[in-house]
């Protein structure tokens, strides 16, 4: 209903779209004035920021697309309207992901994909066939572990309610952590994202064997770099629990 709706109006729609990519391309603008500047960041070149640039980009806007409309449910769950989705027979969590469906997030897809693009041209990467399955395989499980963290975070907003910010700290937030070069940031951070918020391996493991650099954490072996469809699964299960959870504790807003 809501593309059908969205799609009523192809011109305002291609506009809006246009729009997103104008605004989600301001980031890389952002490092591309950094790099105006200098010649690395974080010993990285700018094809090789634009290769983790890319991967972030794209796997986010894949779950943003799926399921970013669960950030309402903390409305939801304040005012009451939740009750009319437990009532549908269909699954609330897919009636959460459907709710305002914004067909316009593709440009943050878009765009992503035109970086990554870029990157796999002007990088110098010794590719092999595990290395050019490998690009695919991690956009699509980083986007499965995004649609996890948006999921765990709704699942929050049943005790919190109005923790939609919070939630975009770890959704957004992480986002644009991993666009830069895990060389930037301090050890703790980054053993942090790697072994307890394990969004690292949404591009920085899997691109450090890529790129054919050393990670950052010495205690990270190789074999690593092909664990995100394993990662995605556990965050899969993890976020489901806590989905059923929240769900349980659901008691409405009275009379």
């Amino acid at each position: 209903m809501w593309i059908r709706s969205t799609l009523m109006y192809r011109v305002s729609f291609a506009l809006t779209v246009l729009g997103g990519l104008l605004v989600t391309g301001l980031d890389f603008v952002a490092i591309l004035l950094m790099f105006s500047r200098v010649d690395a960041l974080g010993g990285y070149s700018l094809p090789e920021v634009a290769f983790l640039y890319g991967l972030s980009a794209a796997s986010f806007g894949l779950a943003d697309l799926a399921i970013g409309s669960a950030d309402r449910l903390g409305s939801r769950v304040r005012d009451g309207t939740l009750d009319t989705l437990l009532v549908r027979p269909a699954p609330v969590l897919a009636q959460v992901a459907a709710d305002r469906f914004a067909l316009r997030r593709v440009s943050r897809i878009v765009q992503g994909s035109l970086v990554l693009g870029y990157a796999l041209v002007a990088s110098d990467i010794a590719w092999t066939p595990v290395k050019v399955l490998m690009v695919p395989g991690m956009v699509l499980c980083g986007g499965v572990i995004f649609s996890a963290v948006f999921v765990a975070g709704a699942a929050f907003q049943f005790v919190a309610q109005d923790a939609s910010e919070v939630q975009n700290a770890f959704t957004y937030g992480g986002q644009t952590l991993l666009q830069y070069p895990p060389t930037v940031f301090g050890r703790e951070l980054v053993r942090g994202v790697t072994y307890i918020f394990p969004v690292a391996f949404v591009n920085w493991v899997p691109a450090a064997y890529v790129l054919g650099r050393p990670y950052p954490l010495g205690g990270v072996p190789q074999w690593a770099a092909f664990a995100p469809p394993v990662v995605a699964a556990v965050c899969c299960v993890a976020a489901g629990l806590a989905w059923r959870a929240g769900l349980r504790s659901y008691r409405s807003t009275g009379s």
